[in-house]
């Protein structure tokens, strides 16, 4: 695993941001999408921007590194080989420097724009960041007719069977804190099931309308059989796992009791 130039934050502070972005063969999309999020998030105060090239061929790792010469936010990080989104994200999240994470996908189909209306819905849940994940609801997708029927059942499905309460659990813009995502299992697209992962862990999910768009440029790189074969299997390990946990398990209300009583102490 490769590093790129990066820059820590003057001033760190709790709203701080760390923004994930899992890319594959992405070299037309990522410097569009890093001045998007720049234009968004630099006047509302420190952020990072991780960049992951999971094992690119196409060029993606040269234009992060050249692009991160002039901007000191982007930290670019590349797999030597493809190992995957949840990898990919997992790699991000380990080495951000801030514990709000924002993710989303590197095709530009997430608008950075929609992420102040997650943060905002961060501050207005009530909730510490580290009990909450909330996550975007695409609305209108811009995605082909076999795609979006795919999905519709893909969600239908594993909300029947996990009851997770989350209507669009696939879409890649979510904001939740660093700490509870490490304590959560990892496996191979774990990124699919990060609401019902937090609902076991003792955390809330709030799904929020969200714009969707084209792609920036580029294919897609997932196919609908290769999906669906694998959301299956993992779809019923989640399902075992969820049957799984003990009753005195969630980590993250033991995680808020314990930061409770150290800030009465």
């Amino acid at each position: 695993m490769q590093s790129g130039p990066s820059a820590q934050p003057e001033h760190p502070d709790l709203r701080s941001i760390s923004v994930v972005v899992p890319v594959f063969n992405e070299a037309a999309n990522v410097e569009a999408l890093f001045h998007e999020i720049d234009a968004v998030l630099a006047p509302l105060g420190p952020f990072e921007a991780l960049f992951v090239d999971d094992g690119s061929d196409d060029g993606t790792w040269q234009v992060l590194n050249t692009l991160a010469q002039q901007a000191s936010a982007l930290r670019p990080i590349r797999h030597a080989t493809r190992c995957g989104q949840s990898a990919a994200l997992r790699t991000g999240i380990d080495a951000a420097d801030h514990d709000l994470i924002v993710t989303l996908d590197g095709d530009g189909q997430n608008d950075p724009r929609d992420i102040p209306i997650l943060l905002e819905a961060v501050d207005g849940c009530g909730q510490p960041p580290a009990a909450m994940l909330v996550i975007g609801h695409r609305t209108g997708r811009q995605d082909s007719g076999i795609k979006r029927l795919a999905s519709r059942v893909a969600n239908a499905v594993r909300s029947r069977v996990l009851r997770d309460a989350t209507p669009d659990s696939g879409c890649g813009l979510k904001v939740f804190s660093r700490g509870t995502f490490l304590l959560l299992p990892y496996f191979d697209h774990m990124h699919r099931f990060l609401p019902a992962l937090i609902r076991r862990a003792g955390g809330q999910v709030l799904s929020v309308p969200i714009s969707h768009r084209p792609r920036l440029g580029g294919e897609s790189k997932y196919g609908i059989l290769d999906r669906l074969g694998a959301g299956i299997v993992d779809l019923l390990g989640v399902a075992w796992l969820m049957r799984r946990c003990p009753p005195d398990y969630p980590l993250i209300a033991k995680q808020s009791s314990t930061k409770q009583a150290a800030d009465r102490s």
